[in-house]
């Protein structure tokens, strides 16, 4: 297959899947030493194995790093500090897109971004919305399930000095109910502790 006419037959993909692409071909292997040479001279970037993404100069589809998170890893959805940045409930920009997944961890580096993801069991994988653009789905905690799972996660022991370190912001965006509610999900007390901390914290 020549380069023009891979650009015309894939270019309006935001995400090139070489299984989806290759199914039914009856010998693939002449195709795929085809594409890991344009992803060596540049042309494709490869996110992990199978999984690209046609470079700046040739991509017509914008990157939307939600989506991109969504399909490298399933089932997952974006949570921690990431999905804090994305309700504007931190102040920074969060370089890492950290998911959680209920499959084993992993962590994928390429030119588009840093995607780590994070085990969690199955009872406690809920609490998380789409998110759309240009007709790419991702999936996002919601803002009390990405608190819990931060705090769970990371093993943090919630104090309103940690919280002011965190530097919290846009709290109204939190909904103190359905944090109490989430948090009795977890069935763990250090969780709703926690998450009767945080209730306090902003509600002064």
């Amino acid at each position: 297959m020549r380069w023009e006419e891979f650009i015309k037959s894939l270019g309006n993909l935001p995400v090139i899947d070489t299984e989806l692409m290759l199914s039914g071909v009856t010998n693939p292997k002449p195709v795929k030493v085809q594409i890991s040479r344009w992803a060596k001279a540049g042309k494709l970037i490869q996110l992990k194995r199978g999984v690209y993404l046609f470079s700046e100069d040739y991509r017509k589809t914008e990157v939307y790093e939600p989506y991109i998170a969504s399909i490298l890893k399933k089932p997952s959805y974006i949570s921690l500090e990431k999905a804090l940045e994305y309700h504007g409930l931190i102040p920074e920009a969060v370089p890492v897109y950290t998911s959680v997944t209920t499959k084993w961890p992993r962590k994928f580096t390429s030119k588009i971004g840093v995607f780590d993801y994070r085990h969690i069991k199955n009872s406690l994988f809920w609490g998380y919305e789409p998110v759309i653009q240009k007709k790419q789905t991702g999936f996002m905690a919601m803002p009390e399930k990405a608190l819990l799972d931060l705090i769970y996660l990371r093993g943090i022991k919630v104090s309103p000095e940690y919280l002011e370190e965190l530097r919290l912001q846009n709290t109204e965006k939190i909904d103190a109910a359905r944090l109490l509610e989430f948090a009795g999900r977890f069935n763990k007390p250090g969780i709703f502790r926690s998450a009767n901390i945080i209730k306090k914290f902003i509600s002064t």
